[in-house]
């Protein structure tokens, strides 16, 4: 038996990996984290499949679920949205298992930030505007930020901003963001990214404080700001140069050592 955590992706179904929509299939058991997961993902389990909205679960009710199927020799589905490495409640989930012995597997789905690039048509990462992205959110009641993982020290690096759970505070995050990147840095908000309701709402640090408000979002959004949102004079990588020698295309010019291919 094996308890198999799966990324569930940002909404649409039809962006599961393969091996996770097959891992639902072959599961008798499937924990999903309730309104964050389409009901058509849901439909691929298999007929007769034991379904539980964990949503109104604690953690030692989801983890005696697990242990439930593991002594009935049940293999389980956990259904997270976006993807497992960030803010999936993974960790302590994974330590009550390893203290009960219940072998598991992660499988990663696509997270919110790429999602919400994908519907503004974005790359993140542009040359000479910026190289980082930094994925981040505000303190809330469930988690806390460490004391040194402040906005402040974020932006001060000027690096793409992908903020996390925290739309319901984004008036208060502007002012905080503009003396760092300019009230006319571009911003994005997206809204349930790739659900049939989706937003997309765009502008600046100045304006989409604003734009929130009027559109009533409280919740589900992810906040983006940086110039990459909107580039406009920015030079070419040298990847794909006439004069820039790599592995795959030798003999145009001389290579910077620790780039790829």
């Amino acid at each position: 038996m094996t308890v198999h955590f799966v990324g569930a992706g940002p909404g649409a179904a039809d962006l599961v990996t393969v091996r996770g929509r097959d891992l639902i299939a072959a599961c008798p058991v499937c924990l999903y984290a309730g309104s964050l997961v389409a009901p058509e993902i849901l439909s691929w389990c298999p007929t007769g499949a034991r379904i539980i909205d964990t949503a109104p679960l604690d953690l030692d009710a989801i983890i005696a679920e697990m242990a439930a199927a593991h002594e009935a020799g049940l293999d389980v589905v956990r259904l997270h949205s976006g993807d497992l490495s960030v803010w999936s409640a993974l960790a302590e989930q994974t330590r009550r298992l390893d203290a009960l012995a219940v072998p598991y597997t992660v499988t990663p789905g696509v997270p919110s930030f790429a999602a919400a690039a994908a519907l503004l048509r974005r790359e993140l990462t542009v040359p000479g505007l910026t190289q980082s992205v930094v994925l981040t959110r505000t303190s809330g009641r469930a988690s806390a930020m460490p004391e040194r993982e402040t906005l402040a020290a974020f932006a001060a690096t000027g690096a793409t901003l992908a903020l996390h759970l925290s739309i319901h505070v984004v008036d208060q995050l502007v002012p905080e963001l503009i003396p760092f990147y300019g009230a006319e840095c571009p911003a994005a908000v997206v809204f349930r990214a790739t659900w049939p309701d989706e937003q997309i709402l765009t502008g600046t640090l100045a304006t989409i404080a604003g734009s929130v408000a009027e559109a009533k979002l409280e919740r589900t959004a992810l906040i983006l700001v940086g110039p990459a949102l909107k580039p406009e004079d920015f030079s070419e990588s040298a990847l794909y140069s006439t004069g820039y020698d790599r592995r795959f295309r030798p003999g145009f010019g001389s290579s910077a050592k620790g780039d790829e291919a």
